[in-house]
């Protein structure tokens, strides 16, 4: 490792010094296509790790249809249930503390709502914050109450929802504090905010290092999180962190097939690897904060 002087001031903690983690490149989109060769550093100060800046998306892209074609996912909302419903179930563990019986509930990045529709028939009120308009129209065709972004929701939700989500979103964002500070500015003052993002202490980032960066850092995601650096961010936006859990959402069969072909396979089951050896590869990398996702509970101060 050694010193990048290049990167700015660290938006989480402001300290300049960064130490350099990865260089080459990553992943632009789906599987197979790659960027030029970037980097990655962690700051010195607070320890989050940031992708360069002149790889990652602008705020823009994300209102675009380019994002969706960029990830392989096709631009309607079938394809976005396609590709996201088989995460829900994870969602809804990370966040099944939380009674939404007669809440008010913002999900924030919801895409075409997959989470929301989980919720909807016991939440009280459904707010889907959303920049892409492909989804609009259906989400509001579904009930929910649509605006673009969580300054738009202000306007009319300032200290009136009880519980906002936000999956897979915060490593995306330019600032990641200003980002928390608007999601709290919509709770009530008992309400609760859930972030999941992906874990950088992931497993395979220990097992195989130098295969597996290429294919983790990614030109969407701006910032790699573990639970300290997350932790900070949040306290630096003046929140309190309830809680934080680890959930894996691939099998024991994938690491193996990382481990023997250094490339990714899928989520396909090897032969021999029984359901209960799954079980007990997921509660120990949960266990251990090895997990590939962290699902952060918040609370105003």
């Amino acid at each position: 490792m050694s010193v990048n002087t290049n990167f700015p001031a660290c938006r989480i903690c402001n300290q300049t010094e960064w130490e350099r983690i990865y260089s080459g490149p990553v992943r632009a989109g789906s599987f197979g296509d790659e960027t030029e060769p970037t980097e990655v550093c962690c700051c010195k100060g607070c320890g989050i790790w940031q992708l360069s800046e002149d790889c990652t998306f602008n705020d823009d892209t994300y209102a675009s249809e380019q994002y969706r074609e960029a990830m392989g996912q096709g631009t309607e909302v079938a394809d976005f249930f396609k590709a996201h419903d088989s995460y829900q179930p994870y969602n809804v563990k990370g966040v099944g503390k939380l009674n939404y019986r007669d809440a008010v509930v913002a999900d924030v990045g919801c895409g075409a709502g997959s989470f929301l529709d989980h919720i909807s028939g016991l939440a009280k009120k459904v707010i889907a914050i959303e920049p892409t308009p492909l989804y609009h129209d259906s989400l509001e065709e579904r009930g929910y109450h649509v605006y673009p972004f969580t300054s738009d929701a202000l306007n009319d939700e300032r200290n009136r929802v009880d519980i906002v989500t936000s999956f897979q979103v915060i490593e995306h964002v330019s600032d990641p504090v200003i980002f928390l500070k608007e999601l709290s500015e919509l709770l009530v003052d008992d309400g609760r905010i859930v972030i999941a993002t992906p874990n950088r202490g992931d497993i395979l980032l220990k097992l195989i290092t130098d295969e597996f960066m290429p294919f983790y850092f990614r030109s969407a995601h701006r910032w790699y999180f573990d639970k300290s650096s997350l932790t900070r961010c949040a306290e630096n936006a003046g929140l309190v962190v309830e809680s934080c859990d680890f959930i894996h959402t691939f099998d024991m069969s994938n690491t193996l097939s990382w481990l023997k072909d250094k490339a990714p396979k899928g989520n396909k089951r090897l032969a021999g690897i029984l359901p209960q050896m799954d079980q007990l590869w997921t509660s120990f990398l949960q266990a251990t904060e090895q997990a590939d996702n962290i699902y952060i509970t918040l609370k105003k101060k």
